[in-house]
C-alpha cells in the first residue's frame, strides 16, 4: 500500500474539523492525518480472513429491511464472526449516515468527516454515470440527487463508488447467512489502501479493527435512529 492512515486524538480531530471545510479534497486531509503503520494493520486484518472465499460485490441498492427476529439472529451471527476472526467494531452512529461515517473513520480516522466522504462519492457517481446507472432501478439523476442528502442510507452502489473514488479495496464482514465476506475492488486501478467494515442485516455499517485496537478517543453519540440498533 502506498498510503497509510492512523488514529487521530480527539483534540487533533476537533482542530481539524474546525480548520478544514468539507470542500477540502481527501488527499489534503489524508496528508495531515497520515502516519506510518496503518498499512501493516490492514495487512494483519487481511491475513485473518485470507482463507475465506470472498464474494465479489454486485452493486445494488438497499434490500428489504428484515423483521426484528431475523435481524436479531443476524446480529448474533455477525458477533460470532467478529469473535472468531479477532475483530472488533467501532460503533458508528445510527443516523442514516452510518456507511459514510464508517468509511470516513477508515479513510480519515474520524467519522465526523462523513459529509466529505459522501460528497466525494456523489461526485464519483455524477461524473462516471456509465459505471453505475445499470445497477440503479430508478432515474439515475434522481438517485444521485437523493444520495447527496445527509441521512440518506448508502448502499452497495455507493460502496463501489467509494472503492473507485478512493482507490480502495473495501472488505466487508457481513451478517448474512450465505455471504460472510465481501471484497469490493476499484474498477480501473489497483487498490492503494484497504477499508474494513462490518455490515449488519441490511441496516447498519460499523468500522472494523483488531480486538483491542479500536480507538478510545472517538466520541460516540446516540443520534436519531431510523430503525432499531443493538
Amino acid at each position: 500500500m502506498t498510503e497509510s492512515y492512523s488514529n487521530a486524538s480527539v483534540s487533533s480531530t476537533s482542530s481539524l474539523n474546525s480548520s478544514f471545510p468539507d470542500t477540502e479534497d481527501d488527499q489534503t486531509i489524508a496528508s495531515i492525518l497520515a502516519e506510518e503503520g496503518d498499512s501493516q494493520v490492514a495487512g494483519r486484518l487481511g491475513k485473518r480472513l485470507s482463507h475465506l472465499d470472498s464474494i465479489p460485490l454486485t452493486p445494488r441498492v438497499n434490500g428489504e429491511i428484515p423483521d426484528v427476529n431475523d435481524a436479531t439472529l443476524d446480529h448474533e451471527r455477525l458477533s460470532e464472526r467478529l469473535a472468531i476472526y479477532g475483530l472488533e467494531e467501532l460503533k458508528i452512529e445510527g443516523d442514516g449516515n452510518c456507511q459514510f461515517r464508517a468509511l470516513a473513520d477508515q479513510i480519515f480516522r474520524s467519522p465526523d468527516y462523513h459529509k466529505h466522504a459522501r460528497k466525494q462519492i456523489v461526485k464519483q457517481l455524477k461524473h462516471h454515470r456509465k459505471l453505475y446507472e445499470g445497477y440503479v432501478p430508478m432515474k439515475y439523476r434522481s438517485y444521485v440527487k437523493k444520495m447527496k442528502k445527509s441521512g440518506e442510507w448508502g448502499d452497495h452502489v455507493t460502496l463501489q463508488a467509494a472503492a473507485d473514488r478512493f482507490g480502495a479495496k473495501i472488505c466487508v464482514l457481513t451478517s448474512f447467512r450465505d455471504t460472510c465476506y465481501i471484497e469490493i475492488f476499484p474498477k480501473d486501478r489497483s487498490p492503494t489502501r484497504e477499508i474494513w467494515l462490518s455490515f449488519w442485516s441490511e441496516v447498519h455499517y460499523n468500522s472494523l479493527y483488531e480486538i483491542g485496537a479500536v480507538p478510545t478517543d472517538v466520541p460516540t453519540r446516540v443520534g436519531r435512529k431510523k430503525y432499531w440498533f443493538f
